[in-house]
């Protein structure tokens, strides 16, 4: 499997020709897909084949010009097939390219289809009525994981070089831990979402890269992170920083399961140090780090303000009946508390937000602050979610998840890193943390690690064939 920086070299050295390249990713799709269901709504070969000769015949159009990517199926795609996964919208054509589509179609990537996400994106198991359910391909009776859970088997199984994703509740990093990939949720603002409706107010979820290598989730993080003036939060283009040596000077937190707080496997424990312990070699400072809040105050925040903003965009679906009976329980259920809230009770929420925002941007005693990307490994792909982690009853959907809520809240930079794989075969990764505006900094110890490990390139015995390569 080639990476997408190594292919778009060929591409403009004229060594591959788009059409190539295309004929190649469209082979490996046919033999690959049936077996996981990561790329969905697929446009007609003969027009992609048309576009990549048409690649072949133009100028360059940007960095990635002929490359194929699909695009998270959240994402308004112009001329092809958008459902969010919900039977609401299994017909749904939009006529416009949403802002970050723009820029990829604008950079020169041939767009060939759509990546599979759970219903409207919410959970982290990519399974919904119209497309039916994503398979990890390491073992495909589990989960792959999401919201990007389609991207994510994209480019462990070598459909794509590159894909997008996006990341309320850890879905850029969830399913690139259980896939052995790459997911770096930017900080919020970094890469800015439609000028459309409100856009003071939640803070929760941001678009962002996957891939198989540092280098290429700065390439498409380089298209998709540039601010928009329209935008309130919009900050300054992404500027990568150059590479380093060592991790030398870097200090970082290992949170683990909080003292206990978050029920947790012990070998997802286990994987975690053993990436802190390369991380350490590598010359970084590792030490125990208990971060200045109370977690259940995280986490009250958390389902208050998610609840808030689910019901703040989808309420018009629950009070139309015809669309309400075609909703998943569990968008439902977020709409009904958000519903139900008062200004007082979201105002209580923001300040535990900006309460923890201040405490771990006023802290000095770490650079960045790690936990793993998720508690458990990889689910039965029937099951809806998890109810039970080690004995202790999931009280949500969502709750198995709660290990990524301290990024997710306040909008910082994190990382997951791939750190290898459990008995069964299954991988995981480490959430990498740091401060807002902190992004190439994590990226380039991102890189220093990847340098020293290249997990993404690395098999268990137990691999299926379609990760081989």
């Amino acid at each position: 499997m080639k990476d997408a920086t190594d292919l778009i070299a060929e591409l403009q050295s004229r060594n591959l020709s788009a059409l190539e390249l295309m004929q190649q990713t469209l082979a490996k799709i046919d033999a690959t897909n049936p077996a996981v269901n990561a790329i969905v709504g697929m446009r007609p070969k003969d027009d992609i084949l048309a576009d990549a000769k048409s690649a072949d015949d133009s100028p360059s159009k940007g960095p990635l010009h002929g490359l194929p990517m699909a695009i998270k199926d959240l994402a308004d795609t112009k001329g092809i097939r958008t459902t969010f996964g919900s039977p609401i919208w299994a017909d749904n054509v939009p006529t416009a390219d949403c802002l970050m589509v723009q820029r990829i179609r604008a950079a020169g990537a041939i767009l060939i289809g759509k990546t599979n996400t759970p219903e409207y994106g919410l959970g982290s198991h990519s399974y919904n009525p119209v497309y039916g359910v994503t398979r990890n391909p390491y073992d495909t009776s589990v989960s792959a994981g999401g919201s990007s859970g389609g991207a994510a088997v994209a480019l462990a199984t070598g459909m794509l070089a590159l894909a997008d994703g996006s990341d309320m509740m850890g879905s850029l990093r969830n399913p690139a831990a259980w896939n052995n990939v790459y997911g770096f949720r930017p900080s919020y603002g970094l890469v800015p979402d439609d000028p459309i409706g409100d856009n003071f107010l939640h803070q929760l979820s941001t678009n962002g890269p996957m891939a198989r290598t540092i280098r290429d989730l700065t390439l498409l993080l380089q298209v998709i992170g540039v601010p928009d003036a329209r935008l309130p939060h919009s900050v300054a283009p992404f500027t990568p920083l150059p590479d380093a040596a060592n991790l030398k000077g870097l200090t970082i937190g290992w949170v683990g399961d909080w003292g206990g707080y978050y029920p947790m496997d012990p070998e997802v424990l286990q994987l975690c140090e053993s990436g802190l312990e390369k991380m350490r070699a590598l010359g970084a400072t590792v030490k125990p780090f208990t971060p200045p809040i109370a977690p259940e105050h995280l986490w009250y925040s958390w389902i208050t303000l998610r609840s808030w903003a689910v019901a703040a965009k989808m309420a018009p679906l629950y009070h139309d009946p015809k669309t309400r009976d075609l909703l998943k329980p569990e968008i439902i259920w977020e709409i009904e508390r958000g519903l139900a809230m008062s200004a007082i009770d979201v105002h209580k929420a923001s300040v535990i937000r900006s309460t923890w925002f201040a405490a771990f941007a006023s802290q000095a005693d770490v650079d960045v602050m790690a936990l793993p990307s998720a508690q458990i490994f990889p689910f039965n792909a029937d099951l809806h979610w998890p109810d039970q982690v080690l004995g202790r009853d999931m009280d949500t959907y969502h709750r198995w998840m709660e290990v990524v809520v301290p990024a997710s809240l306040t909008g910082l930079p994190a990382l997951n890193v791939p750190v290898g794989f459990g008995a069964a075969g299954l991988s995981m990764g480490l959430q990498l943390i740091g401060q807002r505006g902190t992004d190439a900094r994590i990226l380039q110890i991102g890189q220093v690690y990847h340098d020293a490990t290249n997990w993404p390139r690395q098999r268990p015995p137990q691999a299926r064939a379609q990760i081989k390569g």
